[in-house]
C-alpha cells in the first residue's frame, strides 16, 4: 500500500515537531515538475520550514515546496502561495501524457488531479476535427489534444497573459505550435467573431460555467458538435442539474441537447460537492 505523506515524513520530522502536531501533517499533496505544493493547517504554520526541509529530504529529485496561502480565486485562477523550503524559484516544467507543461505555479494554476481528463478528451478527438479551448490556459487540453490526437486545427482562447505567453513557450516545446492558433482574450468576445466552425469545444473552466454557454453554442457547427462542460456541482445533484442546465440554455439559444455522452466526476472539490464533466451532442433547431 502506498504511503500517505505523513507517514513518509513523520520519522525525519520527530524532534523537530512537537508530537502532538505529527498527526497535522497533511496526507496529501501536489507535486509538478519538482515542485511540491501543500496546505498546512493553522497549526503548523510555526513550523513551516521544517516541514518544508522533510519533503526535500524525503523527495530528493524536489527542488522547492511551497504552500498554498489561500486558495486559488478570482476570474483568472491565480495561486497565492509561497516558498517554505528549497530553490527560490516557483517556475518548473511539468511531464504527463508524454507532453510537456512549462509554468510559474505562482502565477498560474495547474491540477495534477485532472490528470484522467487531460488524457482521455485527445483519445475522443477523431482526425480532422476543429476544436475550439475556451479557456486554455497553459494548454492544459490544447496541448495533449494536439499532440496526442489528429485535429484539424485548435483554437485556443485565453484571457491571462501571463498563461497566454506559456502557452505559446509550450506549444513551441511539445512541437505542435502548426496545429493551434492562440488568441489572446476574452471568450465571450473572441467566440461570436470565430462563427459556427468547431466540431468541440472544451469548457474546462469553473464555477458558473452555465455563464460561458451561449457563447460556446455559437462557435458550434450547426450540423452538431460536442460540448465538454466542465462545473461545481453538489452531490445530490448529480448529474440531473447539470444536464437540465445545459438542456435550458441550449434550447434558449437555438439548439438542441440531442445526447448525452459522458458523465463524470474529475475530483472532490469541497464536502460533497464535486468538480464534474458532461459531454454532451448538441445540434442546431434552426
Amino acid at each position: 500500500m502506498k504511503k500517505k505523506l505523513r507517514d513518509k515524513i513523520r520519522p525525519v520530522l520527530q524532534g523537530k515537531v512537537p508530537l502532538e502536531l505529527l498527526e497535522k501533517v497533511p496526507s496529501r499533496y501536489q507535486r509538478v515538475g519538482d515542485i511540491i505544493l501543500l496546505r498546512l493547517p493553522e497549526e503548523l504554520l510555526p513550523y513551516k520550514h521544517e516541514v518544508g526541509a522533510a519533503l526535500l529530504e524525503v523527495f530528493p529529485n524536489v527542488k522547492t515546496v511551497l504552500r498554498y496561502v489561500r486558495g486559488i480565486s478570482g476570474e483568472l485562477r491565480l495561486p497565492s502561495v509561497e516558498i517554505i523550503a528549497g530553490e527560490q524559484k516557483t517556475e518548473t516544467t511539468h511531464k504527463e501524457n508524454n507532453c510537456l507543461y512549462k509554468l510559474d505555479v505562482a502565477k498560474v494554476m495547474f491540477s495534477r488531479d485532472n490528470k484522467k481528463e487531460r488524457a482521455r478528451i485527445p483519445a475522443l478527438v477523431k482526425d480532422g476535427e476543429i476544436v475550439v479551448d475556451m479557456f486554455a490556459g497553459i494548454g492544459y487540453f490544447t496541448i495533449p489534444i494536439a499532440r496526442l490526437a489528429n485535429p484539424k486545427k485548435i483554437y485556443a482562447i485565453e484571457l491571462n497573459p501571463i498563461s497566454v505567453r506559456y502557452l505559446k513557450e509550450n506549444l513551441i516545446l511539445n512541437h505542435i505550435e502548426a496545429r493551434v492558433e492562440v488568441i489572446e482574450g476574452d471568450c465571450r468576445k473572441i467566440a461570436p467573431k470565430l462563427g459556427p466552425i468547431a466540431d468541440r469545444v472544451i469548457m474546462g473552466y469553473f464555477p458558473q460555467t452555465y455563464e460561458f454557454l451561449p457563447f460556446a453554442l455559437k462557435v458550434l457547427k450547426p450540423t452538431g458538435g460536442i460540448i465538454h462542460y466542465h462545473d461545481i456541482f453538489k452531490k445530490e445533484e448529480l448529474f440531473e442539474k447539470p444536464i437540465s442546465i445545459l438542456k435550458k440554455i441550449s434550447k434558449e439559444n437555438g439548439y438542441h441537447l440531442k445526447k448525452v455522452l459522458y458523465t463524470g466526476i474529475v475530483k472532490s472539490y469541497a464536502p460533497k460537492t464535486y468538480h464534474i464533466v458532461v459531454d454532451a451532442f448538441f445540434e442546431s433547431v434552426k
